[in-house]
């Protein structure tokens, strides 16, 4: 097993909405960029949130069309052993400080939980967490078996966390 870690959170003082995965997969860390396996389909699912083609655009053009939407990303766990991409295979799991970031999120109104994982982590870490509406989501990995069209009506919840 291997020791993998999380990236740095991608936020702003104008965050709305923050978006918590669970730890990257191996073509997330290959690539140094959140959900880069080509078979994920987060950034189609947020595209179709913000109604912006994510997918087709560069990594830093993406980052930088989420903080433009006021939508943040992080990871539930901040370092944990793993053999692979599962969750399932995580171990050793160390919970990334959830707390003191949304502590800083002046604008902060909701945090989703992008699967399982991230959202049993997640709710955990971050508490009753008053005045935050907390959102589970299907995963956006291709190990979730639910189809597109189920996940991506799941994520249209979010549009209502972005907006105004």
């Amino acid at each position: 097993m291997s020791l993998k870690r999380a990236f740095d959170p991608v936020v702003d003082a104008r965050t709305r909405l923050l978006i918590l995965g669970s730890l990257p997969g191996d073509a997330s860390l290959e690539a140094a960029q959140y959900y880069a396996h080509p078979r994920n389909a987060f950034w189609r699912l947020l595209g179709g949130v913000i109604e912006r083609d994510l997918a087709g655009l560069a990594y830093p053009d993406r980052l930088e069309a989420l903080r433009a939407a006021h939508l943040g990303l992080w990871d539930v766990i901040a370092r944990a052993e793993r053999r692979g991409s599962l969750d399932q295979a995580i171990r050793n799991a160390e919970a990334s400080d959830l707390r003191q970031l949304v502590a800083n999120l002046p604008e902060l109104r909701a945090v989703a939980f992008n699967g399982a994982t991230a959202a049993r982590i997640g709710r955990r870490s971050l508490g009753a967490a008053p005045g935050l509406r907390l959102i589970d989501l299907p995963s956006s990995s291709p190990a979730h078996t639910q189809s597109y069209a189920d996940k991506a009506t799941a994520w249209a919840v979010l549009r209502a966390a972005v907006s105004g």
